[in-house]
């Protein structure tokens, strides 16, 4: 079996995460002939930990990890840098959803923070790790309806959380557009750039990682085989970890599955020390809407604020240069609408990510052919699904049970989606929707 892989990552805008961090050392190509007991496909947050993973169960195998770009580039770098430990449903009102599965992914999330903190605290890695929780706020009224439901479903779950009102909002985010808010104290905020970085840094020496090296195409058997412009990479096994661009490969069952639907993030200038004083509020906080289509907030103790809104369906996996400016000009009107205080700040990047999703919430987790393994589809939970799904792909590879294990192989698969052009209308005009009834929580 061939797969061709004609889509590939592509440089969406200038992410703020990438590009405040020092310069990367020289990356190293895959070039010429190369073998390896395993080759890992993508080195985002599934990648990563999924090579990490093999390393620790198998010492003395040769793993090769591979991408396009370099580490920390990609859609793992581009998020908003909340590790979440709760449920969090994009298509749900209020997040939550059924009790069992709502446990299950908490038990899912939480081993995979445990996983990564061990990583960056046994590493020293620096990437602003904060374990101060999330806040949730809420502006409009069916806003105050959904946090009032998601209060009411975190109470069922037994999770602790504190409920803040207008005037509490303000003294943590500094300004006055929140009505009402919810602090869940268990997710850890990061600089995600830095963060992937760190790990592609401190891989266990059996791992080689070629990054600036597209694949081109697989030749599935055995061995497998990676095709790039330089060299040829071969493994008995393989793990494919390339997420949103794992939708074209047909031949796994893939194609038709997956959506590869955009979110885009700006960030502002850093913010002069009479800004910081005019805004007030902590020096740091993240905050999700109380409307999942709403607008995620991050502020940075380097003084800068980070602004996400806005979905689009993008079958190509890029966003055109038009697109990015229509965002770029949404989020300043947002930026604007939470933040008067601060006239005259811009946005000094402003990004696009793909996020891979499923219509049901489904994952293609296991094993898709023989010796080829799926750690994709993390469906808007990348910086903890990511990490739990390439820890778990590598188990269960290896034959390595446990609870979460369980959890994750009883997760149902993806549906089919409707052919094109039907499909890309209705997830659109779906979308265009939910945003124009978010409102004033966009």
């Amino acid at each position: 079996m061939q797969l061709t892989c004609n889509k590939l990552p592509q440089n969406d805008g200038h992410c703020g995460w990438y590009e405040t961090l020092p310069a990367p050392g020289p990356s190293t190509p895959l070039k010429g002939e190369v073998k390896a007991d395993w080759v890992v496909l993508g080195a985002g947050l599934a990648g990563l930990a999924g090579a990490r993973r093999l390393a620790e169960l198998q010492p003395n195998a040769s793993i090769a990890l591979v991408d396009a770009r370099r580490v920390g580039f990609g859609a793992a770098g581009r998020n908003s840098g909340f590790m979440i430990d709760l449920p969090h449903d994009l298509n749900s009102h209020d997040y939550t959803g059924d009790r069992t599965q709502d446990l299950q992914q908490i038990c899912l999330n939480r081993s995979a923070i445990d996983y990564m903190r061990g990583i960056v605290k046994g590493h020293g890695i620096e990437c602003d790790w904060r374990e101060q929780g999330k806040l949730h706020g809420a502006v409009e009224d069916h806003g105050l309806r959904a946090l009032e439901a998601f209060a009411k479903g975190l109470t069922g779950l037994g999770e602790p959380y504190r409920e803040l009102d207008a005037s509490q909002m303000k003294a943590v985010t500094g300004t006055d557009f929140f009505k009402a808010g919810v602090h869940a104290p268990g997710t850890v905020l990061v600089q995600p750039a830095a963060l992937v970085r760190g790990l592609g840094d401190t891989l266990p020496e059996n791992v080689r990682l070629f990054e600036d090296s597209p694949v081109r195409r697989i030749e599935v058997g055995q061995p497998h085989t990676l095709v790039t412009d330089q060299g040829r990479l071969q493994a008995p096994r393989l793990v494919l970890a390339n997420n949103a661009y794992a939708s074209q490969f047909g031949g796994l069952g893939l194609k038709g599955r997956i959506l590869p639907v955009y979110t885009y993030g700006s960030m502002t200038r850093q913010l002069s020390d009479d800004e910081l004083a005019m805004l007030g509020g902590e020096q740091s906080w993240g905050l999700i809407p109380a409307d999942p289509m709403g607008t995620t907030l991050r502020r940075l103790a380097s003084g800068r604020i980070c602004v996400r809104h806005t979905f689009t369906y993008n079958a190509c996996i890029s966003a055109d240069t038009g697109k990015m400016a229509r965002i770029r000009a949404a989020h300043r009107r947002s930026f604007e609408q939470r933040f008067p205080m601060l006239p005259g700040v811009e946005m000094e990047y402003t990004w696009g990510g793909a996020l891979c999703v499923t219509r049901n919430g489904g994952t293609p987790f296991g094993e898709l052919a023989p010796g080829v393994y799926s750690a994709l589809c993390q469906n808007g939970l990348g910086l903890a699904r990511g990490t739990i799904t390439g820890k778990l792909a590598a188990e269960y590879a290896l034959g390595v049970e446990s609870e979460q294990l369980d959890i994750m192989l009883k997760q149902p698969k993806p549906v089919a989606n409707p052919p094109e052009p039907f499909l890309g209308l209705g997830v659109s005009s779906t979308l265009a929707w939910k945003e124009w009834k978010a409102g004033n929580e966009l």
